[in-house]
């Protein structure tokens, strides 16, 4: 028997099971994914012809059915104007309806842990898989959170995709429920690639970049990471050749990408403030499209409906906030000419409950007194390092940490990663910021030694936190012999809000009631219920302190509590315990126990009730005594 392998033979018909190859013309645009709102007659027809229904594109000419008339072409107008079978009709609307959605055809399915298997546009799949977009992994959605929550370890990469998808979840609901909106396949894509991109300029550990690291390095820099993201993405799109893929689908240019960026960071022209209408990628007819990824007038958004979900999933703690609700009431009303996005008005409980959930995200997590003092470290240990560290930016031009915003070839290379880059160095002259985040490794971490709440708002800056720490040392009470400097002193200043500093932000949320969907209403505080809080911001004030020996630290407990008593602040949680002597002498400190006046109380109501029967039993004797 022959043992060679015989060779198979191929079936005549084998090219009609392979895959059909995509095949797309580089710069050719998309008929069906161009605004179809603007087409007169004949670019209607055109469609028909290009989709094999040219032999009804007569009977579009002769009714001239213009782009603007297609959303609202029913079967029953089909009929009239002479279109049969039945078939043929549902044929016609198949086709109209790609050009307001987006095919799952070529779609890629990602597997969230949030969200569950979400499909994306190969567009969107586009741009996640360049560097730019792929940096992202390396960035830590939480910045120092990571290092006291265990399980705090996603980055701002899953939560860009889960905000893109979201975005395209709220404009395809609003697309499906409300029609006469327009919205076209280019609105969907620009959204969802706004959302997608939106934070392609946080840098290392996040918010702890802009946030404290940028502010103490470059004090008079205004810079913040929406400004880097729209920066990033203009890099992005030049470097990886992206206007041609979005021309081929469908995206008009420059105007879309004008679009995306106004959505990530407001309005471009520092002068369209003063305009009626300050954007320029659409018409006010679409200023509700401005509402869905980062909505600056009510804060209710797609991002915050990702970062609570992801964030709550992964620091363990309860999400009382359920989006999916909001899509399905979400509709567009007409507010004074513009156009915004309400919501039943039985939902504003919830969107109440939504701002608690952030609140308590911050003071839960977000600002955890050993996370911040953690971000105060990394923040002295980048100080310390940046006139050291040099990263490539273009041109071969070289940059410091602080600098690489300005370059974002270099701004690209600048992760998280910089933590490992400075403590594993072998250059002596970033000892000092190792020696930092050493103490960070083996928790040798500065400790908080009080926290208390100021009466009045403070515009805070770097100057006033140093003369805080100067006044903290100062502050030593009498009896006291640990002399503590300014340098031993770290004051932190939190704000914790709503997300609209001291303005309700419910108070910016439109409703539309279910008799009339269309008629949009504001629900003010005292309509929904008595428990509401009274305000919506306050400060905190936290100050830590770097000597960590024993004696130094009830020390430096002591001249806190004098400080506020100083300064008129509010009695920390723990001062009859740190300086049992000195809360007395500060008299509106001086509250009286609550179990004391509970049961003076119940004192009082008894004498009352005994009270109440003396008299009624004078009463009956002095009337026994008059019948007698």
């Amino acid at each position: 028997m022959d043992s060679r392998k015989r060779l198979r033979e191929e079936p005549l018909f084998v090219d009609s099971l392979k895959t059909p190859e995509k095949r797309i013309v580089a710069g050719q645009s998309r008929t069906e994914d161009g605004d179809f709102k603007h087409w007169d007659t004949e670019d209607t027809c055109s469609f028909l012809r290009h989709h094999g229904l040219g032999q009804w594109e007569q009977k579009f000419r002769e009714h001239k059915i213009t782009g603007v008339g297609l959303r609202y072409l029913t079967d029953l107008q089909l009929e009239k104007i002479g279109i049969e079978p039945l078939g043929s009709r549902l044929q016609v609307l198949h086709c109209l309806r790609k050009l307001w959605q987006i095919s799952s055809e070529r779609m890629k399915v990602f597997n969230d842990p949030i969200h569950g298997h979400i499909a994306l546009h190969p567009l969107l799949v586009r741009i996640i898989d360049t560097p730019q977009f792929q940096r992202l992994r390396h960035i830590k959605q939480l910045g120092a959170t990571y290092m006291v929550f265990p399980g705090a370890s996603h980055n701002r990469f899953e939560h860009c995709i889960g905000v893109g998808y979201l975005a395209g979840c709220l404009i395809q609901a609003l697309n499906e429920r409300q029609p006469e909106l327009l919205i076209t396949r280019q609105d969907i894509l620009c959204v969802q690639i706004a959302g997608l991109c939106h934070d392609l300029g946080h840098g290392p550990f996040s918010h702890m970049f802009d946030g404290m690291f940028i502010p103490k390095v470059r004090p008079t820099l205004n810079w913040k990471h929406e400004n880097a993201s729209v920066q990033m993405f203009d890099h992005m799109v030049k470097e990886n050749n992206l206007k041609g893929v979005m021309e081929e689908y469908g995206l008009s240019l420059p105007n879309d990408l004008i679009f995306i960026k106004e959505q990530i960071a407001g309005p471009q022209d520092s002068i369209s403030a003063a305009k009626n209408w300050p954007y320029e990628g659409r018409s006010e007819e679409k200023s509700f499209l401005y509402e869905i990824v980062a909505n600056k007038r009510t804060g209710i958004d797609v991002d915050k409906w990702d970062y609570f979900a992801r964030d709550c999933y992964h620091l363990g703690i309860q999400n009382n906030s359920d989006y999916r609700r909001f899509l399905k009431f979400a509709r567009v009303c007409d507010v004074k000419g513009k156009k915004h996005i309400c919501t039943r008005d039985k939902e504003v409980g919830d969107l109440y409950d939504m701002f608690h959930t952030r609140n308590c995200l911050h003071r839960r997590a977000y600002q955890h007194k050993v996370g911040n003092i953690i971000e105060v470290m990394i923040t002295e240990a980048l100080e310390k390092a940046d006139p050291y560290i040099q990263i490539q930016g273009s041109s071969g031009k070289m940059y410091r940490i602080s600098e690489a915003v300005e370059d974002m070839v270099a701004y690209t290379k600048l992760t998280d990663h910089i933590f490992e880059q400075i403590l594993y160095s072998s250059d002596p002259a970033l000892s000092e910021a190792q020696a930092i985040l050493q103490n960070i490794l083996y928790r040798r971490l500065y400790k908080c030694v009080g926290q208390t709440t100021p009466d009045a708002h403070y515009d805070v800056s770097q100057e006033m936190l140093s003369e805080w720490s100067r006044e903290v040392s100062e502050c030593k009470p009498d009896g006291i012999e640990v002399d503590l400097m300014p340098e031993d002193f770290v004051v932190n200043v939190i704000y914790m809000d709503y997300g609209m500093k001291e303005k309700n932000p419910v108070n910016n949320v439109y409703f539309y009631c279910k008799n009339d969907p269309t008629k949009a209403i504001k629900i003010r505080k005292n309509q929904v219920s008595k428990l509401l809080p009274e305000r919506f911001a306050e400060q905190l004030i936290r100050v830590y302190c770097k000597k960590t020996d024993e004696t130094s630290l009830e020390a430096a407990k002591k001249y806190f509590v004098q400080w506020c008593m100083n300064r008129n602040f509010s009695k920390p949680q723990d001062g009859d315990v740190t300086a049992p002597e000195l809360t007395p002498l500060k008299r509106d400190w001086q509250n009286e126990d609550d179990e004391d006046s509970e049961s003076d109380n119940d004192i009082g109501g008894q004498k009352a009730i005994n009270g109440g029967k003396r008299v009624k039993t004078n009463l009956f004797h002095s009337l026994k005594e008059k019948l007698s």
